[in-house]
Order: C-alpha cells, then sequence, then structure tokens
C-alpha cells in the first residue's frame, strides 16, 4: 500500500483548534526538531503547532501546513508574522488612495499652528 493510510486534517475554519492527534501526527512526522530553532524538543519544553505559512499571510488551517515550534521561538515567530502583514496593509491602503492620516505633530510643518518667535501661537497661513 503506498501514500497516506490516514485523511490530513483540515480545520473548518481558521479558528478550528488543532486536535491533540493532529499534533501527535506533526511532532512525530517532524522527528521533534522544532522547525523555528533546529532544536530537539525534549519532555517538559512548551511548545506548540506553528501555522508555516501565517493563516494571516494567506496560509490554510491544514495538517501539511502544520510544523513543530517552542513557544519562545513562536512567539517571535508570530510577532514578526504581524509586522508583515501590517506593512503589506499599510502599503495596499497606500496605493489605492485609502491612506489613514496620522496625527500631526503640534509645532511641524503639518501643523495649521506655528509658535512665533515671542512666544505666540498663530494659524500658519491665515486666508
Amino acid at each position: 500500500m503506498t501514500g497516506r493510510s490516514t485523511p490530513e486534517w483540515i480545520g473548518k475554519t481558521p479558528d478550528t483548534a488543532i486536535p491533540a492527534r493532529v499534533k501527535l501526527r506533526v511532532f512525530e512526522a517532524h522527528k521533534g526538531i522544532c522547525a523555528l530553532t533546529g532544536r530537539k524538543i525534549n519532555v517538559g519544553d512548551q511548545w506548540d503547532c506553528d501555522h508555516a505559512q501565517a493563516l494571516a499571510n494567506g496560509g490554510e488551517n491544514r495538517e501539511s501546513n502544520l510544523q513543530p515550534a517552542l513557544r519562545k521561538a513562536h512567539r517571535q515567530k508570530t510577532a514578526k508574522d504581524v509586522a508583515i502583514k501590517a506593512k503589506d496593509a499599510r502599503v495596499r491602503k497606500k496605493h489605492l488612495g485609502i491612506e489613514t492620516k496620522k496625527a500631526t505633530i503640534a509645532g511641524s510643518k503639518d501643523s495649521k499652528y506655528k509658535r512665533t518667535v515671542d512666544g505666540r501661537t498663530v494659524l500658519r497661513n491665515p486666508t
């Protein structure tokens, strides 16, 4: 018999929790090695099932997209994934012309007020 005897687990939604049996299969498939650090996961180490391609960045909630990762390394990767997603969203909004303006710093060139040499605050360009 060739191929896989157990069908691949696919989550019904991106929020579907990964069952323990799937976590065990992922751990065994990677021989207990953290996919992010390359270190063997020892008894007592805290580890998670990490999505190789983050769900936020287009990855799927399925067994073939899972890998074991030590918790500390997993949190660092998740932070990077979130930063990538946020940057992609900012760039996309900018290109579509729906960029939200940031708050202007008082007294900066973008502010409608300026401070004169004698300390008064006046409108920058009164019309």
